[in-house]
């Protein structure tokens, strides 16, 4: 199984195209060319010299984005030596990049393929107060990750609550309480100001200046380049999350937001988005004692913009689709699911240019479904990225195209 070259243009006709950002289109037509999609309707005349695919009886989407895994950093069936997932030697750890640690041969991608799923933000975990940097990927196609990189300058992972207490707590140093997490936040922060103000002051006068990398990422979250993607679970948590938020004016956007519910209006009236999930869990720590998938539908009555994440490998990437499904099960509009899969996380993560839905201009990550994304009984048949084909279904089992039969 081989692929065409991306510059190939491609017609996918007859489909049931869901753009996400716009209504339907039954018997659609996606044109891609030069991995990006050229145009989209329902009466488009295909170029003689275009590749047809035919998609009758099919529903077409853009490809799914997992907002916040550990795909590829926490690797499948390798236990301690694939885990990267926490440099836990300080609890401030800003400088980290998740992009050193990803194996991108990791089998995590290619499940990520047979659940739709094109677009992987991968973040660093949950065992410190400032965990480290995370980075936005295409699920599939570099000879290296640098050639699947979609943006390397979308947040900064934090944590608050049960985890970095207890990493350290059972260390015997600081942070061990609640308040100890927070003093490592609002100092790293405080710090990082000092460091903008003197680094900024020394290129005015030429001086020389010596480098932080940790209050550098730090210098990023401040400006407003980088989001703060802050694990939070439990509502005083939150409130927590918003005031040092408020406190330091950066960008906050809540992971995982497990008692979101309970305050969602004040969430929505400050226009702080909710990852949200993973869903398929049980009730392993007292920060989950109020766990339900139906909370998502109350954060998104409520006017916050959500979006859905496994927390790969807490529960496999390629079930990203069927934790959407359940939130419809519990109440969650079926287009609001879909955006949660798709347009939403992009615009959370500043990935909104790139990919997220069916449009103009946007890179060709289409996904050719049997049916119906959200029944549990449809699955993907074709995945394209970039335009090119990177994995099929058929004949009872899926196929990705290895990177060593790439044209």
């Amino acid at each position: 199984m081989t692929t065409a070259p991306a510059s190939t243009l491609t017609a996918i006709i007859n489909a049931h195209v869901v753009p996400v950002v716009g209504d339907p289109i039954p018997n659609g037509t996606v044109l891609i060319e030069n991995g990006t999609i050229s145009a989209i309707g329902a009466d488009l005349i295909v170029p003689p010299t275009a590749r047809i695919i035919d998609a009758t009886g099919k529903w077409v989407l853009p490809g799914f984005i997992e907002a916040h895994g550990h795909v590829g950093i926490h690797e499948e069936a390798n236990g301690w030596a694939g885990n990267d997932t926490n440099e836990m030697t300080g609890p401030n750890m800003a400088a980290v990049r998740a992009i050193d640690a990803v194996n991108i041969d990791d089998e995590g991608f290619r499940d990520a393929l047979s659940g739709g799923v094109t677009t992987i933000v991968v973040k660093p975990g949950s065992g410190n107060p400032i965990g480290g940097q995370s980075v936005a990927i295409k699920s599939w196609g570099g000879r290296t990750i640098d050639e699947q990189v979609i943006s390397d300058s979308v947040s900064i992972k934090s944590a608050l609550g049960e985890n970095p207490k207890r990493v350290y707590g059972d260390q015997k140093k600081t942070p061990s309480t609640r308040l100890g997490v927070s003093l490592v936040i609002r100092q790293a922060f405080v710090d990082a100001q000092n460091y903008v103000q003197a680094r900024d002051a020394a290129l005015e006068k030429g001086d020389a200046f010596t480098r932080d990398l940790g209050k550098e990422a730090l210098g990023r979250v401040l400006s407003g380049e980088l989001a703060w993607d802050q694990h939070v679970h439990r509502h005083d948590d939150i409130a927590t999350a918003i005031r040092l938020a408020e406190e330091f004016g950066y960008r906050l956007v809540i992971n995982h937001g497990t008692e979101g519910h309970k305050i969602a209006d004040v969430l929505a009236e400050k226009k702080i988005p909710v990852i949200f999930g993973p869903m398929l869990t049980a009730r392993t720590k007292v920060e989950l004692r109020d766990r339900a998938i139906g909370n998502l539908a109350v954060l998104a009555a409520a006017g916050v913009l959500v979006a859905i994440t496994t927390d790969h490998p807490v529960v496999p990437v390629n079930f990203l689709v069927h934790q959407a499904s359940l939130a419809v099960k519990e109440g969650l509009p079926v287009q609001t699911a879909l955006e949660a899969l798709t347009v939403n996380p992009a615009v959370i993560l500043g990935l909104d240019g790139r990919v997220g839905s069916l449009s103009v201009g946007l890179d060709a990550d289409v996904v050719i479904w049997s049916g119906d994304p959200l029944d549990l009984g449809s699955r993907a048949e074709l995945v394209l990225i970039d335009g090119l084909e990177v994995y099929r279904y058929s004949d009872g089992f899926g196929q990705v195209v290895e990177r060593a039969n790439r044209a």
